[in-house]
């Protein structure tokens, strides 16, 4: 069958006017292809492999373009690469790889399309449309891919144990395109997973977590964790999440699966955020709670400072997992921290002090953190579902009322402590941060104003019970 209609493209009719002057044998391959057949939106790249130098045919490509567009050479792995109109079009040599166990990095050869599609991770990625003059727009499709594609089914082109142990992400990727696509890892191809599981230790903590990062924006990302998990790769992964699969009894008591919770959770917030950090606080809010498990007669089970130790944890995960050691670690941990803050506040009188509280904590994460913590309703009680969702309407127009009154979102203390060294005289001393949380507890409580002349008035009297008297000016 004949697919010219996914090359109307002109830059296809180029890529294939360059391949023939060089006299070599010319395909757009994978993700492309994949796409175009599924009927997915077009992800603006293309992979482009020559029965030849890819790199010659890239140079070749960017002299017929307009304004010879600026062509990236990668010659350690004979690749290159060239951008036109916003599509980044990578070029490649068909190869042929080797691997030696301590690496993911294959040993590489020259080789046939066909040797080059050998080595694809998936049948529906080892898809071909050629751009030779003689076939333009031919399929080539040695593993019946595009039957798979039909099927919905992620599988190999070759043995799974040897294409999992050679390149042991590609475990990650079948999950994450079943994910993706909604598609049913091949019955063989998942035990294979199983088996090589322990090979995912070779992989880096960076492409790791692009995978998970991947699975996390999917449209249910609890499709892609609970294959992570009958795998065995979560436990070696993310094993903070698999210690909460467990439910015990005790005198009657028992807990809810909190590891199944937390999927659910993720789910929730996937229609209301494409923020993956926010998708990430759902994922560990409650990571805490299997290391803070506790039983006793009187409360049952309890899970106590689960969400303080919950947000340290989260500093030791990005650590291992090679995350990034910024605000978007402060942000997640803080998220973590904070998980149960709304949750309280809604199951209780709402207070202007707590909301005031409330606000001045979450600062300008606040909205995020009451997405969160309604996405943390999982509740299947109908009456109980709507009167938690009631109460949180209520803490958040109590959170509007407030802010537009007091506007402490963001606070900062009205009187900075450089101030109040000058205005009595004192050096760096305890009474400092005396008078500064004075005031900050007074504006809480609703005592003062949120304003320059409030607090310096109350300073003023506070600073006498201290003994302090401001120096005249």
């Amino acid at each position: 069958m004949n697919y010219t209609k996914a090359l109307h493209n002109p830059v296809f009719k180029i890529i294939s006017t360059a391949a023939q002057q060089l006299g070599v044998e010319t395909f757009v391959i994978g993700g492309f292809v994949r796409d175009f057949l599924l009927e997915r939106a077009f992800k603006k790249d293309i992979d482009i492999v020559a029965v030849g130098s890819g790199i010659e045919l890239a140079l070749k490509v960017s002299e017929l373009l307009p304004n010879n567009p600026k062509v990236q050479v990668f010659k350690t792995y004979g690749t290159a690469m060239l951008r036109f109109q916003e599509i980044d079009i990578e070029f490649v040599g068909a190869r042929k790889e080797s691997y030696q166990t301590e690496s993911r990095n294959p040993i590489v050869e020259n080789g046939t399309l066909k040797d080059d599609q050998d080595r694809r991770d998936f049948t529906i990625n080892a898809l071909a449309f050629s751009l030779n003059q003689e076939n333009y727009g031919e399929l080539v499709d040695p593993f019946n891919g595009i039957v798979d594609l039909e099927n919905k089914i992620i599988r190999t082109p070759l043995d799974s144990d040897i294409t999992y142990s050679d390149d042991p992400l590609r475990m990650m990727r079948a999950i994450r395109f079943a994910s993706q696509l909604d598609f049913t890892i091949e019955e063989k191809s998942f035990q294979a997973i199983s088996r090589n599981k322990n090979r995912i230790s070779i992989i880096s903590g960076e492409r790791i977590v692009d995978e998970l990062n991947k699975i996390l924006l999917t449209e249910k990302p609890s499709v892609g964790f609970i294959l992570l998990y009958q795998s065995g790769l979560l436990d070696l992964i993310l094993p903070e999440l698999t210690a909460l699969n467990q439910v015990e009894e005790m005198e009657g008591h028992t807990h809810k699966n909190n590891f199944y919770h937390t999927l659910e959770v993720v789910d929730n917030i996937c229609p209301n955020t494409q923020d993956v950090w926010l998708r990430w606080s759902a994922l560990l809010h409650d990571i805490g709670k299997a290391p803070t498990k506790k039983f006793n007669k009187k409360q049952g089970w309890t899970f106590h400072g689960h969400e303080f130790l919950g947000g340290k944890m989260v500093k030791q995960l990005f650590e291992r997992l090679h995350m990034p050691l910024n605000h978007k670690l402060k942000y997640v941990s803080k998220l973590v921290m904070m998980s149960s803050r709304p949750i309280v506040l809604s199951q209780e009188i709402v207070t202007d002090s707590a909301v005031r509280r409330l606000l001045i904590d979450a600062g300008k994460d606040i909205e995020d953190l009451m997405t969160l913590c309604e996405a943390d309703i999982t509740t299947k009680n109908p009456t109980k579902f709507k009167k938690y969702h009631n109460n949180f309407k209520i803490v958040r127009q109590k959170i509007v009322e407030v802010e537009e009154r007091d506007h402490v979102r963001n606070f900062q203390p009205p009187i900075s402590g450089e101030e109040i060294m000058s205005i009595f005289n004192l050096k760096p001393s305890r009474e400092i941060g005396v008078l500064k949380e004075a005031i900050k507890e007074a504006i809480l409580e609703g005592e003062i104003s949120n304003d320059y002349e409030a607090a310096f008035n109350f300073m003023i009297k506070r600073a006498v019970k201290l003994g302090l008297q401001p120096i005249e000016k």
